[in-house]
């Protein structure tokens, strides 16, 4: 119960201070306007994660004061330093150099500080224990590639925010389970400021995540996904719901987000465009081309998330070797067939268009003059005088 009543408090804040938050953004015009790679038509608030930012740390300072502080304290300190990074991005965007540096900042705090790291394969790929220096430096790699992986998938009402939930509840329960409360009380406060920042943001949105929330969440996210991945690996054989797949359990957890970034950076680099030149190549946009909504398309991607995850949870007792090519096939599959869906569609609806050549113009009939009634004009722009 007392998760229960720190995620209902998340949640309440949450929901009230948003309305308040959105009020504020437009009253100084602070957000998103249409146009370009924008697939919204009317200026929508921005810095979204202001609301289940603020409303997490008001339930931690009310709930997590129970808790040993050294535990989580440089957890914290980080993802506050995440949050301000994507809010000076927000109200003044960064330059790519300086967003890195903060970004890397935040991860030196939880990989080399706080020791949250992955510490080797356990034989996947026939790779034991890393030394310090890789650990660190994989770890980091991980933990960035997770972060703007989550942030390269906010471009849909309720997208973001449908796969951050579904990740919270497994990850929250899971660490609840295993006795390690200070890390189920950061998914659970995350977790109920996203489902109020969720009422808000679902089609038609009102509120964008913004950077400020995406790169928090995405953050927040990853560092919990390792922290998961240590604390399993550290279980006793036999334990309960103990993954011996424990890096295919983690990458489960952010699997579309993934699969998504990896796709589209391979698309580019085809292309001959750089890795983060921005389009309209990723999965979501695929989806709302073949004629879904968003929140048809937030609810599909959302279940297919969890369908990999579920997947991971029945072969929890098969090694990575078996259960990470199973998954990233399944994904490779399912991206192949939407791929070849999208194509096939946009062929037959183009094709179902009259061409351009068999558009004739009405000829007028020649030697005679046409009068026109200026009282049958007299509410449109023509001028006839």
């Amino acid at each position: 119960m007392f998760f229960l009543y720190a995620t209902l408090t998340a949640f309440s804040v949450g929901f009230l201070i948003t309305p308040i938050l959105i009020s504020f953004l437009k009253k100084f015009k602070i957000g998103d306007h249409p146009g370009g790679r924008k697939i919204h038509t009317a200026f929508v608030p921005s810095m979204g994660g202001i609301s289940f930012m603020v409303a997490s740390t008001v339930t931690m300072a009310i709930w997590g004061w129970q808790f040993p502080l050294p535990d989580i304290r440089y957890l914290l300190g980080a993802i506050l330093l995440m949050f301000i990074v994507g809010l000076r991005d927000d109200l003044v965007e960064l330059r790519a150099s300086r967003k890195l540096l903060g970004q890397l900042v935040a991860v030196l705090l939880v990989v080399v500080v706080a020791d949250v790291r992955i510490k080797g394969f356990h034989g996947f790929l026939g790779i034991g224990e890393f030394n310090d220096i890789v650990s660190y430096m994989f770890s980091g790699f991980v933990l960035l590639a997770l972060t703007n992986g989550f942030n390269l998938i906010d471009g849909l009402d309720g997208l973001a925010g449908t796969i951050a939930a579904i990740s919270l509840s497994c990850l929250g329960g899971w660490f609840l389970i295993q006795g390690v409360e200070s890390y189920a009380l950061i998914s659970f406060t995350f977790l109920g400021g996203v489902l109020a920042f969720l009422a808000f943001n679902w089609h038609p949105a009102k509120l964008f995540m913004g950077d400020t929330g995406s790169l928090t969440l995405g953050f927040t996210l990853g560092t919990l996904i390792l922290g998961f991945m240590g604390i399993n690996e550290g279980l006793p054989q036999g334990a309960f719901l103990k993954f011996e797949s424990t890096f295919a359990a983690g990458v489960a957890l952010m699997m579309f987000p993934l699969y998504d970034m990896g796709r589209v950076f391979i698309r580019r680099i085809s292309q001959g465009k750089r890795p983060m030149s921005p389009d309209k190549s990723h999965v979501h946009h695929f989806l709302m081309r073949i004629g879904l909504k968003h929140n048809q398309v937030a609810l599909l991607l959302g279940g297919l998330q969890l369908g990999i995850i579920v997947l991971v949870f029945f072969m929890k007792d098969y090694s990575d070797n078996l259960v990470l090519p199973v998954i990233v096939g399944v994904s490779i599959v399912l991206g192949y067939r939407l791929d070849k869906v999208t194509v096939h569609y946009i062929k037959k609806k183009v094709a179902m268009q009259p061409r351009v050549l068999e558009i004739r113009p009405i000829k007028s009939p020649q030697k005679s003059k046409v009068k026109l009634d200026k009282t049958e004009f007299k509410d449109s722009n023509v001028n006839l005088n």
